[in-house]
């Protein structure tokens, strides 16, 4: 497993692409987690869809539950783009009127992740780092940035590769 990360609009979308395309694998995964509620949604997939296009990715969509996909890759020596982390944990944290605990969600959504890099040949995970403005939002907000930097933490544990991208410039971290 590789995990991506870095801030938005940073170019590590093509980095993580560019990882997956050399992989020598008989079956191309992207496993998309967004949900869409506008327009904005629909003007990010169709970025993300034309840096894809002719690379041969299978679009798996998760929103949630993402270790359900390993039964459709397990076996196929597959390379699997998972993206991305911050779209899946708040999909997890606030699929109901009352947020799922921090924690509770790391673990989880790890778990699923970890799933996955069981049954692919190469994992390519994007996440975002959301935690260095210094911000103080408000409560829900803040229990997401922990779910989340968690997840980075627990993923990045696993990775065998963590590679954070500064400006498009790939930073190896581990």
């Amino acid at each position: 497993m590789k995990l991506v990360y870095g801030g938005s609009g940073c170019g590590k979308s093509a980095y993580a692409e560019d990882c997956i395309m050399k992989f020598q694998a008989s079956a191309r995964y992207y496993i998309a987690t967004m949900k869409v509620f506008g327009e904005e949604e629909r003007q990010k997939i169709a970025r993300h869809q034309k840096l894809r296009e002719g690379k041969g990715f299978s679009v798996l969509e998760y929103s949630e539950n993402v270790g359900r996909a390993a039964a459709e890759i397990c076996g196929k020596n597959a390379a699997v783009l998972l993206e991305c982390m911050s779209n899946l944990v708040a999909n997890e944290m606030f699929q109901s009127e009352t947020p799922k605990a921090p924690d509770k969600v790391a673990s989880k959504v790890a778990e699923d992740v970890l799933l996955l890099d069981k049954a692919a040949q190469s994992l390519v995970v994007v996440s975002n780092s959301v935690f260095q403005d210094g911000n103080i939002y408000d409560e829900s907000t803040m229990q997401y940035i922990k779910a989340l930097g968690k997840v980075n933490c627990l993923l990045a544990e696993h990775a065998e590769e963590v590679v954070e991208v500064v400006a498009g410039i790939p930073v190896k971290i581990k």
